[in-house]
């Protein structure tokens, strides 16, 4: 049970239909569909350019415990942060798994985020640090992928495994989504998730 989705049902300049779209913080995100031609599945990709503490888009009506998330990504600008994340196991806004990519600082960081305060997860077979670092090239597309299964989480980067994390802190399923920080302008395309049963 996958389901991709393109953003290529919607109209250019609108927000997508089938989303809850807000943020963790303060701050006015602002998530459109937009035409783009360097998009992985033409026409169309989910911008977000406007600017909050981190604009988060769920969509409604997922509900994954055990499975993964996948989304191609492009930062495009951004001086204070350029980031692109996925959400999984969301409650709601403030309550969330999350894993992003930064071009700013070249690193693939995840996080869980507990009544809206956000925390680093320490990495399996590793002590300390901070995520694991990788290049993120601005203007470029990559793509991101977590798997997740009980408390374990596997992320991917551009086709290669780069972590493992456990935590129990959100046991139950949640909806999956897609995030940004403060300042980043990113896109986004073919969105997967699925459960495994």
């Amino acid at each position: 049970m996958a389901e991709t989705l393109h953003f290529d049902d919607a109209p250019a300049g609108m927000p997508p239909e089938g989303w809850t779209l807000t943020m963790t913080g303060k701050g006015q995100p602002k998530w459109t569909v937009e035409a783009e031609p360097s998009a992985p599945s033409k026409p169309n990709v989910l911008k977000q350019s406007g600017r909050a503490t981190f604009p988060v888009a769920i969509k409604n009506g997922t509900t994954v415990r055990d499975g993964f998330v996948e989304v191609k990504f492009k930062a495009v600008t951004g001086s204070e942060d350029r980031a692109a994340g996925l959400i999984w196991r969301a409650k709601d806004a403030d309550n969330y798994y999350v894993v992003r990519a930064n071009a700013l600082e070249d690193n693939v960081v995840l996080y869980k985020t507990i009544k809206g305060v956000r925390t680093s997860l320490g990495i399996v077979g590793r002590k300390g640090g901070y995520g694991v670092d990788t290049p993120v090239t601005s203007g470029q597309w990559h793509a991101l992928r977590c798997d997740f299964a009980g408390s374990r989480f596997k992320v991917t980067y551009d086709g290669q495994p780069i972590f493992e994390v456990e935590d129990a802190t959100i046991a139950n399923a949640g909806m999956i989504g897609l995030w940004t920080k403060a300042d980043s302008v990113t896109l986004f395309d073919d969105l997967a998730y699925g459960e495994i049963r």
